[in-house]
């Protein structure tokens, strides 16, 4: 049985023949004139090029940091188009998010908040199917057949009588048929790759060096800067002494731009060396104040001044709990966190004769373009971005600020350069995880149940930073994950919005780790006061709310199963995060320094159908590993404006030798896909928190959780 999907002309793009008689396909808002026009072609989400070669090749939208999108998109193309998945390749969309913007985040053409496979799940199909269907169009005409008699299988179109034709060979053909106004995609029960385990079709260029990261870019004639920006975010150059700098071997040009003095050279590594002999005295500016435990105790006072935004209210919480004689209130933070990818911040600029070509690692191509037209007072139309292979983003290469600064010395210089930020550059020159403060209340009942809670979050809005979100209108961003799923019969929870003075951005798991934190713990210490398992308190509040309680059961289950050592302790968290339902089970020990060590993992996801099990379960692993670094060792401190933490020597990552055993549980489903590159780092923290809290009889309601903080707890 298939699935028919009513489409118009305007919601797809058939183009002519551009290369070798090719057919492209895709997902369009202009018509292919309007596209050729601007010079390039441009789909709102993808498009298929089959080439008489028998090349498919997907143009993907969305950028590949790891997460497996250059393989989970064909396998949507090629379920639809009937062609081994190994035969597509992928390209990169050039930028328009008009045609590319993602459904999920507003219209941007941007990558995160786990939309990928979620905003191309029909798209991706749709566009797949109507190839599919103009090349048997073509094969119809070709034999004067009906079709009907025609099917298309393994790139290639059969017909009566032993008649068969490639995809190649009808391409050209193909593409002059008439749009088909209704396509036919699968119904899931006959998908033949879609759900299936696929191993990553990027793996292969990563072992062998092949695939290009932005740091291994190379250009004719190009250049290298290293730059120099003020140690207080936001300061500016009051004056340069460069003279010492452009002495030394191999520099080409010193050049100031408004984050700071780049140094070009003829390597990178000159340029960095003479970069610190420049001699500048700077402008520290207002930032020069911050330190991080003034700014948390802005965020606390924030919480009783600010002005309250709604997020739910079901009956009159407050009145319920002044009026109980049995009620729990605890606060939690969570502290700064820098992004940190491997790949440091860097890009590849070239001006000539009026245009920019902008080389590199981004999350946010249209954005990449309209902020540096605006810097350089350039056309957009004037201004290229090729998005290689990123060395992890984490939400860090949704910001612009690398690129900007590439273009800038560019310009100035007339020659490609390429712009790399050192570790410490990196580290100190972040958009951060903002700190939040929750406050939670809740009455109990006889029988230990709530019955009234309140929560409060205060924290920046990232929002407000990057899209100018006005201050009095809510940020949804702010506050995924902030009501629990458990059933209590009144709540009342609000945010308050409030500018602690850093740059903060999005960070993997946007707000769902901050507010999960806050709600499992809270429910963990809810438990406790009523002298019930954890466990058990949970699934009583989950009447109605079949899947969190399958993955509840399926994760607890799946853990206990396994005696539990002596000295060892477990806790639990769920959350759903982008229509992905989780719960994670951590088992925990201290070692000798009293520092936590996480030995398994128990993970039960349901995300709805999957496009590849295998993505999904190491997205998972990954997640579960990043999210450890945020609950144990990381931390982002400042002291007269100036980022503490320059390197992994101060801001930690997870060792293989500290990383858990992790089991993983994937459930079958039929619902609309997850995401599934962020939630686990959400849910792992208050897992921990909840195994630590049981194991040492102390409750750590600051992050991150460290020995130290275990003792004074």
């Amino acid at each position: 049985m298939n699935t028919t999907a009513q489409t118009s002309r305007r919601d797809f793009l058939k183009t002519t023949a551009i290369t070798s008689g090719g057919l492209l396909m895709g997902v369009p808002l202009l018509t292919f004139g309007d596209a050729q026009a601007a010079g390039t072609l441009h789909t709102p989400s993808a498009w298929v090029h089959n080439a008489d070669d028998n090349t498919i090749t997907l143009l993907s939208a969305r950028s590949e940091m790891g997460q497996g999108v250059y393989t989970s998109m064909p396998m949507l193309i090629a379920e639809e188009l009937n062609v081994d998945i190994r035969r597509v390749k992928v390209a990169i969309a050039a930028p328009d998010a008009k045609l590319y913007g993602n459904a999920l985040l507003g219209g941007t053409q941007l990558t995160g908040g786990s939309t990928s496979v979620r905003d191309g799940w029909e798209n991706l199909r749709v566009a797949g199917a109507q190839v599919r269907e103009m090349l048997i169009s073509a094969a119809a005409a070709r034999w004067n057949v009906d079709r009907s008699e025609l099917k298309a299988e393994n790139g290639t179109v059969l017909g009566p009588n032993g008649k068969k034709a490639t995809y190649g060979e009808l391409a050209e053909a193909a593409s002059k048929m008439p749009l088909p106004v209704k396509v036919s995609i699968k119904d899931p029960k006959d998908f033949r790759i879609v759900g299936k385990r696929t191993k990553r079709l990027d793996t292969p260029a990563k072992v062998n060096g092949s695939a290009e990261f932005g740091i291994d870019v190379k250009l004719p004639g190009m250049v290298y800067a290293a730059l120099e920006q003020c140690p207080v975010i936001g300061g500016t150059v009051k004056s340069v002494d460069a003279a010492r700098a452009k002495s030394m071997p191999g520099v080409i040009e010193v050049v100031q731009i408004p984050d700071g003095v780049a140094v070009v050279a003829d390597s990178w590594w000159r340029a960095n060396q003479a970069r610190k002999a420049l001699a500048i005295v700077w402008d520290e500016g207002a930032g020069a104040t911050l330190n991080d435990k003034a700014m948390l105790e802005g965020i606390r006072a924030a919480s009783k001044s600010g002005r309250p935004l709604p997020i739910k209210a079901v009956g009159d919480a407050p009145a319920a709990i002044a009026a109980s004689n049995r009620v729990v209130r605890a606060e939690y933070v969570s502290q700064l966190l820098s992004h940190s990818p491997l790949e440091p911040m860097n890009f590849t600029a070239s001006y000539a004769n009026g245009k920019m070509l902008l080389i590199g690692p981004t999350q946010w191509q249209d954005g990449a373009q309209g902020a540096v037209a605006k810097a350089i007072d350039m056309k957009p139309e004037d201004i290229g971005v090729q998005t290689t292979f990123l060395g992890g983003g984490f939400g860090r290469r949704i910001d612009l600020d690398f690129i900007v600064q590439a273009a800038q010395i560019s310009k100035a210089i007339g020659k490609p350069v390429k712009l790399v930020w050192s570790r410490e550059d990196d580290m100190t020159h972040d958009f951060y995880r903002p700190q939040s403060v929750h406050q939670l209340a809740a009455s109990l009942g006889a029988d230990g149940k709530p019955t009234a809670m309140t929560f409060r979050l205060t924290s920046q809005s990232v929002t407000g930073r990057v899209f100018g979100l006005p201050n009095e209108v809510p940020d949804d961003l702010m506050m995924e994950a902030a009501v629990a799923p458990y059933a209590i019969p009144a709540i009342h929870h609000d945010a308050i919005k409030h500018d602690a003075g850093l740059r903060v951005g999005y960070w993997r798991s946007v707000s769902h780790l901050l507010n999960a934190f806050a709600n499992e713990s809270f429910v963990d210490e809810l438990a406790k006061e009523a002298g019930q398992d954890p466990y058990q308190y949970r699934m009583a509040m989950l009447a109605g709310q079949p899947r969190f309680a399958n993955v509840l059961k399926l994760a607890m289950d799946k853990a206990a199963s396994r005696p539990l050592p002596a000295g060892h302790a477990r806790g639990i968290a769920l959350m759903e995060g982008y229509d992905t339902y989780m719960a994670q089970v951590a088992e925990v020990s201290l070692d000798a320094s009293g520092a936590v060590r996480v030995h398994r993992v128990t993970v039960a996801a349901d995300p709805g159908r999957m496009v590849n099990p295998d993505t999904v379960e190491a997205q998972i692993q990954s997640s579960v590993v990043f999210g450890m670094g945020a609950a144990l060792m990381q931390e982002i401190t400042l002291d007269k404006g100036r980022v503490q933490q320059t390197n992994f020597h101060q801001f930690p990552v997870v060792r293989m030798s500290e990383a858990p055993a992790i089991d993983i549980i994937l459930v079958e489903s039929t619902e609309k896909p997850g995401g599934i590159g962020e939630p686990a780092t959400a849910v792992i923290v208050p897992a921990i928190a909840n195994a630590v809290a049981t194991l040492t009889g102390k409750r750590v309601r600051k992050l991150p959780i460290t020995a130290d903080a275990i003792k004074a707890a």
